[in-house]
């Protein structure tokens, strides 16, 4: 086999290796969080990516309420809540 042959199959499995390990497991984890917030509902507990704990009390569009411990009210992005720690009862 000629260097310049081997050059780009060298190339071509390094860019296969990177693609498989790196890339596409990024992909994954990103399309399971965008189907978890966008399945979000009014009384799931979360966690958001600051580590607050609550229940979701309202969702527009783009922002998500999350009610406290203590009663209080907070406004997030959606795209802030990181984990939904239990389903709403329904």
């Amino acid at each position: 086999m000629s260097p310049g042959v081997q050059s780009i199959i060298m190339l071509v499995l390094m860019f296969a290796i990177f693609y498989f390990l790196l890339i596409r497991p990024q992909q994954k984890r990103q399309k399971s969080v965008q189907q978890m917030q966008s399945s979000l509902e009014k009384g799931d507990k979360v966690v958001t990516i600051g580590g607050l704990h609550g229940f979701i009390d309202a969702i527009d569009e783009g922002t998500v309420v999350i009610r406290c411990g203590d009663g209080s009210k907070l406004t997030y992005e959606r795209s802030a809540i990181r984990d939904v720690v239990e389903k709403a009862a329904k």
